[in-house]
């Protein structure tokens, strides 16, 4: 279940229903016949002193580093030593060595929990498969190919003529070397236009780079129709203008003899210039469409995070479905809080448990009873349970009370021992020391002791034992102890549960979330259009609403109307 110290609930093994049936009947057993309720609460007895005594056992070897939780198992029937209960006690393996953390929590406690196995329905892509690598790669790697070949081509248009690959244009001229000397020469203007093709390249070669270079944020399941259309409008330029080149190269070259055209080097660099400007025309579309246009707020939107209930409320612009799902999970990782499972069910005092454990016995009269006496037990009964169900808000708002008052409690403790034992150290600063100095983590490993019962007690009590480590605390308080931070900076990881990016658990490099909606997820999202998100035993939903259209009219005070009348009376005392 994610904790680092966990007792493994008891399994009870029995024999098959014919065996069971012959050690209940005596028969060759050597036991006195036991009624199903008295065998019930024998075997509850000795599982009730068992778990007693590993429980003492567990918190006597709390401290040593050789701790580790154990599994019982109780075999029932003939094949045991006299028909007696035997228990075997086996040693399970563990990693960390710190903290009573003896929570359990399993889908067999309510009715509405789930357990872990059945979270499998929502099944996540395998992100280390070759699937996975072609659908978040191969999108990208077609852009920036297409982007090179958009950007190079300008540069081969100026480039062919002089290296001489279109020599079949000029054998049917029969001209001379110096002709075609001539021809391809590249005068003062046409210099000026090959230095107005070199600016403007960088500049598309900066604006490619920002725009379509960069790493994607997300993998999404459609296509996004921006990006898409803007790569089609470049694909599309380039086809028209290589086809229009290679027909005026050739083509233009064969109408010189008749002297109705004329095509030199200097009417191919403006060639290639115009086509670099259409591809900056394209990019500047692309910036308009990808990153200016959902600028502006326009819908409200309202994320709640299931179990928990924890709600948030942004302004978006227009984006399309799956990419406002992107937009959500980055607000998600980095303004909600950390979603702690462990506290599904408060914690209560010993005091509490007693109480529950008493309450929930269970009373049965194994010698008979009339009619009436059932009938008016029965009534009993259902008057018991009324008056629980009536007073169950009572207790839910006694044990929230009590629980953010033993919060508080060790909250206070814990802040007080970390001020003492940041007292006990401090900073060299070019005096020799008296005593040997010691490095950030050495110094963190020597005060540590001193509030870690204090600091284990509020992570037990705030659930959050299975999220920190011996490893991981004392790594940030060498860390903190390095940069001269104060105490209460120390314990901000600890006190203050936000944002989800904070645990360590969730700091993956890829995370794997399903999404549901009722439309087309490349659609631009609408006025009333809910989408949910889900990963695991976590689920956002999300609805989304217009932002109202305001209506501002100009009102005009009348400056006469600001004049006062002072009203005076007997009783005034200006």
């Amino acid at each position: 279940m994610g904790t680092t110290t966990m007792m493994e609930t008891e399994s009870i093994k029995s024999e098959p229903g014919s065996k069971s049936r012959r050690s209940r009947g005596g028969g060759g057993s050597g036991q006195p016949n036991l009624t199903q309720q008295q065998q019930h609460s024998t075997l509850g007895s000795h599982r009730t002193r068992h778990s007693h005594r590993s429980n003492n056992h567990s918190r006597s070897n709390n401290k040593r580093p050789d701790m580790a939780p154990f599994q019982t198992s109780v075999n029932l029937g003939e094949d045991g030593r006299d028909g007696q209960e035997i228990i075997e006690v086996s040693i399970l393996p563990q990693d960390e060595t710190w903290g009573d953390n003896t929570t359990a929590i399993t889908g067999n406690t309510s009715e509405q929990s789930i357990s872990m196995e059945d979270v499998s329905y929502f099944q996540m892509a395998d992100d280390r498969g070759v699937g996975f690598a072609c659908q978040r790669y191969l999108e990208r790697g077609l852009s920036v190919l297409l982007c090179l070949i958009a950007f190079v081509s300008p540069l081969v248009m100026v480039v062919l003529p002089k290296v001489g690959l279109f020599p079949s244009a000029f054998e049917s001229l029969e001209l001379t070397q110096t002709e075609r000397l001539q021809l391809l020469a590249c005068n003062a203007e046409c210099k000026g236009m090959l230095v107005s093709l070199a600016a403007r390249l960088l500049l598309l070669a900066i604006g490619l780079w920002a725009l379509f270079f960069r790493k994607p944020i997300a993998t999404m399941p459609r296509i996004f129709l921006f990006r898409s259309s803007a790569l089609a409008l470049v694909l599309i330029a380039s086809f028209a203008y290589w086809l229009f080149y290679i027909v005026q190269v050739n083509e233009g070259a064969r109408a010189i003899v008749s002297g109705s055209s004329v095509v030199d080097y200097r009417t191919l660099v403006a060639y290639a210039t115009s086509y670099c400007d259409t591809l900056l025309f394209i990019h500047y579309v692309a910036v308009v469409l990808l990153e200016i246009r959902h600028l502006q707020p326009i819908y409200h939107v309202k994320v709640i995070r299931s179990p928990d209930g924890e709600s948030h409320n942004y302004s978006i612009g227009q984006l399309s479905i799956q990419r406002a799902a992107v937009w959500v999970l980055q607000r998600y990782y980095t303004e909600f809080t950390i979603y702690n499972p462990y506290l599904e069910r408060l914690p209560v005092s010993k005091a509490q448990r007693k109480a529950a454990a008493v309450s929930s016995f269970k009373y049965y009269d194994v010698d008979g009873a009339t009619p009436a006496q059932q009938h008016s037990q029965s009534r009993a009964v259902l008057a018991a349970h009324a008056r629980r169900r009536d007073s169950s808000h009572n207790e839910r708002f006694y044990e929230e009370h009590e629980y953010e008052r033993r919060v508080k409690k060790r909250r206070a403790r814990l802040v007080t021992a970390a001020e003492e034992a940041f007292t006990h150290i401090k900073r060299m600063h070019g005096v020799p020391p008296p005593a040997i100095p010691l490095d950030p983590q050495e110094a963190a490993q020597a005060i540590f002791p001193s509030m870690a019962r204090a600091l284990q007690k509020y992570l037990r009590v705030t659930r959050q034992q299975p999220r920190h480590t011996v490893e991981s605390i004392l790594k940030h308080l060498g860390h903190c102890l390095k940069h001269d931070m104060s105490p209460r900076a120390f314990l901000e990881p600890y006190l203050v549960e936000a944002p989800v990016l904070q645990n360590d658990k969730e700091r993956r490099h890829n995370h794997n979330w399903s999404l549901i909606c009722d439309e087309l997820l490349s659609r631009p999202i609408s006025d009333g259009c809910t989408f949910q998100l889900i990963q695991n035993d976590v689920s956002l939903t999300v609805a989304i609403h217009r932002i109202p259209h305001f209506t501002v009219s100009e009102e005009v005070v009348d400056p006469k109307s600001n004049k006062f009348v002072l009203k005076l009376n007997s009783e005034t005392s200006v």
